[in-house]
């Protein structure tokens, strides 16, 4: 059965995602619509990369991934389709892609030339990705949708600084519990620790951490915790603690995107 994902920010109010998902069926009947996510911020493709990244190897080879986030076709922003880890993905090139895969190179891209209306300006998710989306799914080869190109429109984060004892990272995504999520790596806290003691100081707070758990329920209800999430990234999170209900680390921390996170190794 062929996949098509749908990341977008057109949430679930409007008749935007309807049309979307409605133009798929009518030009492809076997197909499966996973929704990702809709309720990403507005023109947020950091946010977007993060939550694709970590689930998108969880779907079949073959997989394609349609992607409307800041989407408008632009001089400097074109459209894009790109296979990547024998997955295929179609969107903007606005900096989302080099987001996602970071550091690997994908296998190839292509600029769409589907031909241009006045409707497909404003509306591309539906007039220019859906029609690349469902010729990939069909097993279309890239190049008779698109024209190769070399390389994405590229875009850096912020990277952990780091020296012999010290990590400095920072919040890269707050989830709906208001767990905090850093760009700290497993491997990256390894490195540099050494299996030494540290302790962990959280911006705009009193707090620190001294210990990284395997789960939540290490600790009592309402107490801070850090440990390594699934995808291995350093998390902050409280047990049990759910931002708007008492709150997650988030709002009792006051902390925000972007905020610094600090690991300091005993010397």
């Amino acid at each position: 059965m062929r996949i098509i994902t749908l990341t977008t920010d057109l949430g679930t109010k409007d008749s935007y995602l309807a049309s979307v998902k409605g133009s798929i069926y009518s030009q492809l009947k076997e197909v499966n619509i996973i929704d990702i996510s809709h309720d990403i911020d507005p023109f947020n493709i950091q946010q977007a990369a993060y939550i694709l990244r970590n689930c998108f190897t969880d779907f079949p080879i073959g997989t394609v991934h349609l992607i409307s986030i800041d989407d408008e076709l632009a001089i400097n922003k074109e459209h894009v389709a790109v296979k990547a880890n024998d997955h295929y993905f179609v969107g903007a090139d606005n900096g989302f892609f080099s987001l996602l895969f970071n550091e690997v190179k994908p296998e190839k891209i292509v600029k769409l030339n589907i031909s241009l209306t006045n409707n497909c300006m404003t509306f591309a998710a539906k007039n220019i990705f859906v029609p690349a989306a469902c010729h990939l799914a069909r097993g279309g080869l890239p190049s008779v949708v698109g024209k190769p190109i070399n390389d994405i429109v590229s875009k850096q984060l912020y990277r952990p600084i780091i020296d012999n004892n010290t990590i400095k990272g920072m919040v890269c995504y707050i989830d709906k519990y208001g767990n905090l999520m850093t760009n700290i790596t497993k491997q990256l806290f390894k490195e540099v620790g050494k299996n030494r003691t540290f302790r962990i100081y959280l911006t705009r707070s009193e707090y620190s951490i001294q210990y990284i758990h395997q789960n939540y329920n290490e600790v009592p209800e309402g107490e801070r915790v850090a440990l390594f999430s699934s995808t291995g990234l350093l998390e902050i999170a409280i047990n049990k603690g759910v931002r708007g209900s008492g709150g997650g680390a988030s709002q009792l921390f006051g902390i925000s995107i972007n905020d610094i996170i600090t690991v300091e190794f005993k010397s």
